[in-house]
């Protein structure tokens, strides 16, 4: 034990931290796929039916936003617990990365759709108003004035919600999702070795300054006012 517990570099086994790293970036990147569809999807019914004066309309948006609200709220560790019936059900198993995307998805979904909410709020009202004046439909309206004008954000916000993904990865890891999580708890601190945790952390660490990287790098490349 000691500090040069932390440098034992002769017990790590590299093959093993390389899969590890593999399958958190696997979770992430899948999980951010449907995050990011279900995301969009559900902020975009959240914009869609605010400020309306029908009653039913203003339901649907009440429903969405509790349902919203609710598992966001849910911390991401007993949410895993919570979803473990329905993940047996779902992929047929509670153990391996794949078990992981349910309650990946679940719990940043909501997260997600509350930042495409307010990316769209953002979007200056006349410009939606002029292309409702030349007679733009709804979906016209979506995919050639919302999502263009909201995608620096858009991507931003994917951003953020990825780097909580690499750490939600983590914690599933402590229950058998497998990942560096699930390395530095088995054979890490199970096992006594402080080595294997330090370096499944620099790990960590490298994988979300990456993600912050490629993020930022795409908002310079996408956002027109820093042209």
């Amino acid at each position: 034990m000691g500090n040069s517990s932390y440098f034992a570099f002769d017990q790590v086994d590299w093959n093993m931290m390389g899969s590890s790293t593999w399958e958190t970036i696997w979770m992430t990147l899948v999980s951010m796929l449907f995050v990011a569809i279900l995301g969009v999807l559900l902020g975009l019914l959240l914009f869609e039916t605010s400020g309306s004066n029908s009653l039913a309309v203003r339901g649907l948006n009440w429903v969405i936003a509790i349902l919203v609200n609710v598992f966001r709220s849910i911390p991401y560790i007993i949410l895993i617990i919570l979803l473990l019936p329905f993940t047996k059900n779902l992929v047929g198993t509670i153990i391996g990365p794949v078990a992981a995307l349910p309650s990946l998805v679940i719990s940043a979904a909501p997260f997600y759709a509350r930042m495409v909410e307010l990316a769209f709020h953002e979007i200056d009202r006349g410009v939606i108003e002029a292309a409702e004046a030349m007679g733009a439909t709804k979906r016209q309206i979506i995919f050639k004035v919302l999502l263009p004008e909201s995608m620096p954000a858009l991507v931003s916000g994917a951003t953020v919600t990825a780097i909580s993904l690499i750490g939600y990865t983590a914690m599933a890891g402590a229950i058998g999702a497998g990942g560096l999580g699930n390395l530095a708890y088995q054979e890490g601190f199970q096992a006594s070795n402080n080595t294997i945790v330090l370096v499944a952390t620099v790990v960590i660490v490298v994988i979300v300054f990456a993600f912050q990287f490629i993020g930022d790098t795409l908002v310079r490349h996408i956002d027109k006012r820093t042209l």
